[in-house]
């Protein structure tokens, strides 16, 4: 089991009362749930952050595509997915 430690958090009322209920209804305690919402949050904030910094990594290397070329793809695809769907039918 991983080390853990000990944080403070001020919730509101009612997401209190929400989560004494998720506890109730799932046999968890609150602490346990709060710390996988908070972990679920970070990783996911983590990965949104590392995805941007990616982004501009690629344009300030001008690994980019414009987007009228871009659009022109979309629209393309789409098109075939739909030919796709009326032949089958």
């Amino acid at each position: 089991m991983a080390a853990t430690e000990t944080m403070t958090i001020r919730v509101s009322a009612e997401t209190k009362r929400k989560l004494e209920r998720i506890a109730a209804g799932t046999r968890r305690s609150k602490s346990f749930l709060a710390g996988e919402a908070v972990s679920a949050y970070v990783d996911r904030e983590l990965e949104i952050i590392e995805g941007i910094k990616r982004g501009l990594a690629d344009v300030e290397a001008g690994r980019v595509v414009p987007h009228d070329e871009a659009m022109a793809e979309a629209r393309r695809i789409i098109a075939e997915v739909r030919r796709e769907r009326a032949d089958r039918k």
